[in-house]
């Protein structure tokens, strides 16, 4: 007589615990990472280069590392602002994963890093159930990509600490609905800041990198637990290593390293 024995196992413990690993370790060189999820084309890029600049301007030792499935045109556009930078190419993996964001800054990391910042693909799906060992997570969406893009994507925007919206000089060409987006993004993680920013005009220039330094030194960061759109369910219950839960309607078998990666470094910094 057969038996079956039905085994249940969170699908991205592997991941969490690297994650968890990953966290205490930049912790105990006091330095902390900045997750960013949007989709591809909302600015990110843009946004980031700036806050690099601004960093280096006010003397704090920052790097990026930026994943895309090709080309090096973010590290290089990235490499502008004189930090230390990254392009990981992940050879059609939509998303990172920790053990890879653990092996790729090893050897590269400077000793002095602060804040690590980590341009993911452009992706609001896979990237937004991986834990990639970040203490901020934050989900960025452009103007012109709607106000309902939070109800379209709730793990993304339900799991972010912090949530940016970029190009608001394009808002009234976009017909923008500002509140109507606050109102789906408290729908969705009730509580979250939202930040306005503008790399064109400069609006909300350092507000990313200020909450960034303020995680840093201990300060409270926003825990989110997913509150699901209308109609959206999810399944498994799954609780990433930083307090908030939400479920996965897919698995991910794989569990090898993808990735190669080029290093733009600026003088100066180790």
């Amino acid at each position: 007589m057969c038996r079956m024995v039905e085994l249940h196992q969170a699908v991205l413990a592997k991941n969490d615990a690297g994650a968890q690993e990953l966290r205490a370790e930049l912790a105990g060189r006091n330095c902390a990472a900045v997750n960013l999820l949007s989709s591809p084309g909302s600015g990110k890029t843009a946004l980031l280069e700036a806050e690099l600049a601004l960093a280096g301007e006010r003397g704090v030792p920052v790097a990026a590392l930026t994943a895309d499935l090709a080309t090096e045109n973010d590290a290089l556009r990235l490499a502008r602002s004189g930090m230390p930078v990254k392009q990981v190419l992940t050879d059609g993996l939509c998303h990172l994963e920790a053990s890879m964001l653990r092996g790729h800054l090893v050897g590269w990391l400077p000793a002095d890093t602060r804040l690590l910042f980590v341009e993911n693909v452009g992706n609001l799906v896979c990237p937004a159930s991986y834990d990639l060992g970040e203490s901020l997570r934050v989900a960025l969406a452009s103007v012109t990509e709607g106000e309902d893009k939070p109800l379209k994507y709730p793990t993304a925007f339900g799991l972010a600490n912090l949530v940016v919206v970029t190009k608001t000089d394009l808002a009234e060409a976009a017909e923008f609905d500002r509140e109507g987006f606050l109102a789906n993004v408290e729908r969705v993680n009730p509580g979250v800041e939202v930040l306005f920013t503008s790399a064109r005009t400069g609006q909300g220039r350092g507000e990313l990198l200020e909450r960034a330094l303020a995680v840093l030194a201990g300060g409270p960061v926003h825990r989110p637990v997913l509150a699901c759109a209308p109609g959206h369910t999810h399944g498994d219950g799954h609780t990433h290593g930083d307090g908030h839960e939400h479920g996965h309607g897919h698995e991910h078998g794989h569990g090898h390293d993808h990735g190669h990666e080029h290093e733009h470094t600026a003088a100066g910094r180790p």
